[in-house]
């Protein structure tokens, strides 16, 4: 498989601003995400990719057998796949390390990305997120920012398996945030405003270390 994707390049124009690797959901592209991203985390660089599988001709980041279950041999392949194609895309843009914002088919991949490549994220936002594999690696997360943001009604990902997914990173040693929402697998405002505020207060977190060295 390339490493190249079919993808949407925004610079930032805040260096304050991480970077953001884009992940849209099931039927979206590369261009789904970019009012969401410039919302979040406005000055940001964006990265946004086409994930590279069809399913009824819908774009998506790896297989599924059905709804809620997963080509795990595929979600590896894939989150290989596109942790080389943010290393290159980094060289190529000169961008950090991105913050994953993903959208339920994005999340998850993100999420796998976490657990297979972690060095390649410096933190995500999974938005509508399931536990990417049935026996996950182990990963070294320590410390690495990760806002997950469920919807307590959401009919596709049971309350369980978001709040699986929350303990299996913070075991990895992330710092995660988990709120869930009385909505659906839809997102909401209040999706953008918790996102708002986390990227703010992740960037003080950083800003104080800095200032500490």
């Amino acid at each position: 498989m390339s490493n190249d994707f079919i993808h949407r390049f925004e610079p930032g124009n805040r260096l304050e601003a991480p970077p953001l690797l884009l992940l849209h959901g099931t039927g979206g592209d590369e261009n789904d995400l970019l009012p969401l991203g410039k919302t979040i985390s406005p000055g940001s660089a964006l990265l946004s990719p086409r994930g590279k599988v069809l399913e009824h001709g819908m774009p998506r980041f790896f297989r599924r057998l059905a709804e809620g279950v997963f080509d795990e041999d595929d979600v590896r392949r894939r989150a290989d796949e596109l942790a080389d194609f943010v290393e290159s895309a980094r060289a190529r843009y000169g961008i950090a390390a991105p913050v994953a914002l993903g959208y339920s088919n994005g999340a998850n991949i993100a999420a796998a990305m976490l657990l297979l490549r972690s060095d390649v994220l410096a933190g995500a936002i999974l938005l509508r997120a399931m536990v990417p594999l049935s026996q996950p690696p182990q990963a070294d997360l320590r410390d690495k920012p990760v806002l997950i943001v469920s919807g307590k009604l959401d009919p596709i990902i049971p309350a369980t398996n978001s709040a699986q997914l929350a303990a299996l990173l913070t075991k990895a040693g992330a710092n995660v945030q988990h709120p869930v929402l009385p909505t659906g697998h839809q997102l909401s405002q209040a999706d953008l405003t918790i996102g708002q505020e986390w990227i703010k207060a992740v960037r003080f977190l950083q800003a104080d270390k800095a200032a500490a060295v």
